[in-house]
């Protein structure tokens, strides 16, 4: 069974004036993603700065979702579930976070590949058998090569998902042959959501089960209905829906994630505050392009 269908929000990271997260911002962007019908709330992945949170941080924002999240599926009738990223280049301390999170209260893990010192497919293998017999939650594989200079191939990924509690795929290649490889070796064991916002509707096209979206910070309701449309059969609007989103998306990857997404909140009133050093604000005229794109949208 899908930890979820549909859309889960890469949330960022809310920090006050002073650099520090900021709990009741945060408690808000949650809320607004449970008024959007949101499907799931990601925390502590990429979009939410997790490179530059200490752990004590990283448990404090996961205890933060977990109860915002309940407290806003509860108002709706309807389970929340929180995903948290758990990733990192050395085994034994992803082993630890992971047991530390799921104490905290999280539903799922999400481990991105380890970037730097990489390691090879036998590697990978080895690192995600030993992460997910450290716990009894699923788990959720992070392919972004673009970020971490590794890619799991589909092979690797048919070995992983035998392991009964290693249950999904974030899928961020950009290689649609990879994704189809995936669904072909996989089938019903490897659920797999988009990585991007801007091929969401080709993965779903290959048996996907949603994304895991960043540009639903500030648009759940569109990013929700746009797979809810596919799976009813509505592909003409959902097409309609991916290409409409994709000015705002191609502001919100003009720099660094997340620099752009939390400048987008930030328009829209949410006081997320700014990226942590050494991400910096967005230059003017790419924030002048990004308030234009949300106002045609009707954001701002």
């Amino acid at each position: 069974m899908a930890i979820f269908r549909g859309s889960g929000t890469a949330l960022c990271t809310p920090f006050d004036a002073a650099g520090k997260f900021n709990a009741q911002a945060y408690e808000k962007l949650i809320d607004f993603q449970g008024e959007g019908c949101a499907d799931a709330i990601i925390a502590c992945g990429t979009t939410g700065e997790a490179s530059t949170l200490s752990k004590d941080e990283v448990v404090e924002v996961v205890r933060t979702a977990v109860l915002a999240a309940k407290k806003a599926g509860n108002l709706r009738g309807r389970k929340l579930p929180v995903i948290v990223g758990a990733g990192g280049n050395d085994t034994a301390l992803c082993e630890e976070m992971g047991k530390k999170l799921v104490q905290a209260g999280a539903d799922a893990l999400m481990y991105v590949t380890p970037y730097y010192n990489k390691t090879s497919q036998k590697g990978l293998i080895a690192h995600y058998t030993r992460l997910a017999s450290a716990v009894d939650v699923p788990i959720v594989l992070y392919n972004i090569p673009a970020r971490t200079g590794l890619n799991m191939t589909p092979v690797t990924m048919e070995t992983l998902s035998k392991i009964p509690n290693i249950c999904a795929v974030k899928e961020a290649s950009g290689d649609f042959g990879q994704v189809a490889e995936i669904a072909e070796r996989c089938g019903d064991r490897l659920d797999i959501y988009s990585g991007n916002d801007d091929y969401i509707l080709p993965v779903l096209s290959l048996g996907g089960k949603g994304v895991i979206s960043t540009i639903a910070n500030i648009a759940p309701a569109q990013v929700h209905d746009m797979v809810v449309f596919f799976e009813k059969g509505d592909i003409v609007n959902s097409r309609r829906m991916q290409l409409s989103i994709l000015p705002i998306v191609r502001c919100l990857f003009a720099d660094v994630n997340p620099i752009v997404i939390k400048a987008a909140l930030n328009l829209m009133g949410f006081e997320v505050g700014e990226c942590r050093a050494p991400l910096v604000p967005p230059e003017a005229e790419l924030l002048e392009k990004l308030r234009n794109a949300m106002q045609e949208y009707g954001l701002v």
